[in-house]
């Protein structure tokens, strides 16, 4: 608990977890005042993401980066994994499908862009590992054309039967978990050698970190702490983004999923910095994989259970289309084992050109 004291004391940014509190006095004081809830759920979420980051990579100093990545991204989906779930019990199933569509987006876009950007900032040139970027971007190009199938096929001709789009979401989920488990088996079992860091880290990377305790714990805190603002920020953000003339489609897709990243953002960009750059691909990518081979068939077969109806595959075809576009990209820039600061620009580009164009969005 010193060890927390003293990095709060040392970190101006950790001085507004005085934010968490406040959130829920006034969600319990004032429960209608949405633009203000959102202000300061937000407030709220940028001081854990900063401590979640620290806790990462104590962790990650003892594990390896290829397993602290995996673990950042775990920590990180557990919260949008909770908001999906409360939304997929209300029925709101387009909510849960611009989440998934938005936090596969962001991932492999957004977080990894501006990583490469911010640690190409300050070194000339940075090196990651090429084997694990390959396959993480090969289960996340899996898991981008299984979520294709269902909306081509599915309204087109015979095949134009929910029965069938329901059975085809099914079979599609249990491969995907299948592909993922494998893939970990992969990665941190059988083949575990080729997943290392691609070069030595200096000084700079090796500050004191915690306890392997005192992190995992913080870990665990602060993720149901997030989870818990985050929810309070879902429920906020709509009449907040009708008074900041927001479209639904971004909120969905940009904002919701930026906010719901920012504790894996906080510590791949932290990575970037300290020329971790392994963390900060294995962050980014591991988190878009995750959330496309893991969390969105959960989602799928968790419906049948907790939802009015049970869920499919079917995303609406934008989605799809930027969604195969950010995978596609993800593997281009991953395929070198090397970065820079305009690699980080082109990627960001791509992001941009999508984030514009659903401001842009009429509503409908």
């Amino acid at each position: 608990m010193n060890l927390i004291l003293k990095e709060i004391r040392r970190n101006p940014l950790l001085w507004l977890l005085a934010f968490v509190p406040v959130v829920f006095i006034v969600e319990h004081v004032k429960p209608a005042a949405g633009t203000l809830l959102f202000a300061l759920s937000v407030l709220a979420i940028v001081p854990l993401a900063a401590l979640l980051s620290h806790a990462t990579e104590s962790v990650a100093a003892k594990t390896g980066d290829a397993v602290g990545g995996l673990l950042n991204a775990t920590l990180g989906n557990l919260t949008e994994l909770v908001i999906a779930l409360a939304a997929l019990r209300a029925g709101e199933y387009m909510l849960v499908k611009a989440s998934i569509a938005g936090a596969i987006v962001t991932n492999s876009l957004f977080m990894l862009g501006a990583s490469f950007l911010i640690g190409g900032l300050k070194y000339h040139t940075q090196q990651f590992n090429v084997p694990s970027a390959r396959l993480q971007a090969g289960q996340l190009f899996l898991a981008t054309i299984a979520l294709l199938v269902p909306s081509t096929v599915g309204g087109t001709g015979d095949a134009h039967n929910p029965a069938f789009t329901q059975t085809l979401s099914l079979c599609l989920s249990v491969l995907l978990i299948a592909t993922y488990s494998l893939g970990l088996f992969f990665s941190l079992k059988t083949h575990k050698e080729f997943f290392g860091a691609a070069e030595e880290h200096g000084k700079e990377a090796e500050e004191a970190p915690w306890p392997i305790g005192l992190a995992l714990g913080t870990l665990a805190v602060v993720t149901v702490v997030v989870a818990l603002v985050s929810e309070v920020f879902v429920a906020s953000v709509q009449e907040a983004a009708l008074a900041m003339g927001m479209t639904d489609a971004f909120v969905g897709f940009i904002v919701v999923a930026l906010v719901g990243a920012a504790a894996e953002m906080a510590s791949a960009f932290s990575g970037a910095r300290k020329n971790r750059l392994d963390l900060s691909v294995g962050i980014a990518l591991g988190s878009a994989t995750q959330i496309a081979l893991f969390v969105a068939p959960v989602l799928v077969l968790a419906s049948y259970a907790l939802g009015p109806s049970p869920m499919n595959l079917q995303f609406w075809p934008g989605a799809v289309a930027m969604m195969l576009i950010a995978t596609l990209t993800a593997a281009f820039v991953g395929n070198s084992g090397r970065s820079a600061w305009f690699v980080g620009v082109l990627v960001l580009g791509v992001y941009l050109t999508f984030a514009t164009t659903l401001y842009l969005l009429p509503p409908r």
